[in-house]
């Protein structure tokens, strides 16, 4: 009964949380983009650094309302994951750019549980997991100025000892959530090894035990979309932080950082997918050309139905990764195999959700016409979402050959395969086990420069499949 009742309240609170988008918040978010990149304000009157980003009050509300809503603390509250991403499913309908401070909170408070000292944990998960204005926001910063995707050789902040606390130096060039309470940051212990292998993950608080800023803002990037995340370059001088782990393992807990923001990114980019769609259908059928609705026409019609066929792929692929993570998001290393065929599910489900989120967005502005491009309609602006969602979290250079070396070194193609059986035609999974053997036996050069062919087609591959068996599924209940 007990059970029962929760899952009455949680289907409120999102119900709830919708409404509100649907009454308040689409149209705070569209005034947020519209208004552009919000200002930097570095100094109080008094010429102390304050380093307090500007913009209209309504923005924080509408921040606010996510986690209001339970986008982090109901992950500890009910040990599971699901809501947190059925929440930022619903966010990013309406803001995709949204859903990113509570991914990074979200991924903050994930390797703090999990890796941080007793006393670190006590001071600081509380205040991750408060459900009202006064929560703390968390910010996962690795990215250099060399770049994001080779963090072993362009991560050059330094962290030093200094009692049971370390201090750290170093720039980082894109910081997600630069307002952020705390954050996790990539750094590299004096004295390390070079590589991904001598980097280490460090909790850094906004402010210093002496309630002084433990680090500086430099600036607020001006990017073309994702306004409702501030996005910044920030400033370590000998920041007081703290060690996550063992520093041995520090390469696997940067990577438990990143993949859970790659689920989150595939939640988001079917839940673009989805408005997009939406946006569409709607204008098509009440778009008249040519004497009837371009939305009952043949040419539009077949359009509508892949592009809602593809959306059916992304949503299976997206959501598979959420319950996959859901299981293994406690594990440590070394990982089950579990784990392993969650790995290669985000890979598949971070790169051809983002795919097709700008394909869908792109199409969405094609049916509407030249007015599609009119930034006073918004439509254009999911195109300009999507594309970020395509790059952040690892672009799809990325996604393909960090997927390929997972069935290379751990042979997640294989637990992969066993997994979408329910959901496969024999006759193309056999194809494709075989396919994907063979291209593993090819020299090195030759199977990365053919990598891009073989990952898509396995992603199409796995999105039917589960798009399938959830149909499958459905029809039995």
């Amino acid at each position: 009964m007990r059970k029962i009742q929760h899952r009455i309240e949680q289907e409120a609170a999102l119900a709830d949380y919708e409404a509100w988008w649907e009454r308040e918040g689409k149209g705070i978010s569209a005034a947020h983009d519209r208004a552009g990149t919000p200002w930097l304000r570095m100094f109080d009157v008094f010429g102390k650094r304050i380093d307090e980003v500007q913009c209209a009050p309504e923005y924080w509300t509408m921040l606010r309302r996510g986690y209001k809503a339970g986008v982090v603390w109901r992950a500890f509250k009910e040990q599971s994951l699901r809501s947190s991403f059925r929440i930022g499913y619903i966010c990013s309908y309406f803001d995709p750019g949204l859903f990113c401070p509570y991914t990074v909170s979200l991924s903050t408070l994930l390797p703090l549980s999990k890796y941080g000292a007793e006393d670190v944990r006590a001071r600081f998960i509380p205040n991750l997991l408060r459900e009202d204005e006064t929560v703390w926001q968390g910010a996962t910063w690795m990215t250099e100025s060399g770049g994001g995707s080779d963090l072993g050789t362009y991560v050059e902040t330094v962290a030093r000892r200094d009692g049971d606390r370390w201090l750290l130096t170093g720039d980082k060039y894109f910081t997600s959530n630069a307002i952020a309470d705390v954050a996790v940051v990539a750094a590299r212990p004096e004295g390390a090894a070079k590589g991904v292998r001598g980097l280490a993950l460090y909790l850094v608080p906004k402010r210093r035990e002496d309630g002084e800023l433990n680090y500086g803002i430099r600036r607020i990037k001006d990017k073309i979309a994702t306004r409702s995340v501030f996005t910044g370059e920030v400033e370590l001088r000998d920041s007081e932080a703290y060690l996550l782990g063992n520093p041995e393992h520090g390469i696997y807990h940067i990577l438990e950082v990143l993949n859970c923001s790659r689920v989150c990114n595939a939640i988001g980019s079917a839940a673009l997918m989805q408005r997009a769609l939406a946006d569409a259908i709607a204008f098509a059928n009440r778009r008249v050309a040519f004497g009837k609705p371009i939305g009952e026409q043949p040419l539009m019609r077949q359009q509508i139905r892949e592009r809602v066929a593809e959306w059916e792929t992304a949503h299976a692929l997206a959501w598979e990764s959420v319950l996959l993570f859901d299981e293994v998001w406690k594990e440590t290393p070394p990982y089950s195999d579990r784990f392993h065929l969650f790995r290669i599910v985000v890979h598949l489900a971070k790169y051809w959700t983002a795919e097709l989120a700008v394909r869908t967005a792109k199409w969405c502005m094609e049916v509407h016409g030249g007015m599609g491009t009119l930034a006073e309609f918004g439509v254009e602006r999911w195109l300009r979402e999507a594309m970020i969602l395509a790059i952040w979290e690892g672009p799809p250079h990325r996604q393909i050959l960090d997927g390929i070396e997972a069935m290379e070194r751990k042979g997640a193609h294989r637990l992969l395969f066993e997994h979408l059986a329910p959901g496969a035609e024999a006759g193309e999974l056999g194809d494709m086990v075989r396919r994907i053997e063979a291209h593993l036996t090819v020299a090195e050069d030759e199977r990365e420069a053919r990598a891009e062919a073989v990952f898509r087609d396995l992603a199409v591959f796995a999105g039917n499949a589960l798009a399938r068996k959830q149909r499958n599924l459905k029809s039995q209940i």
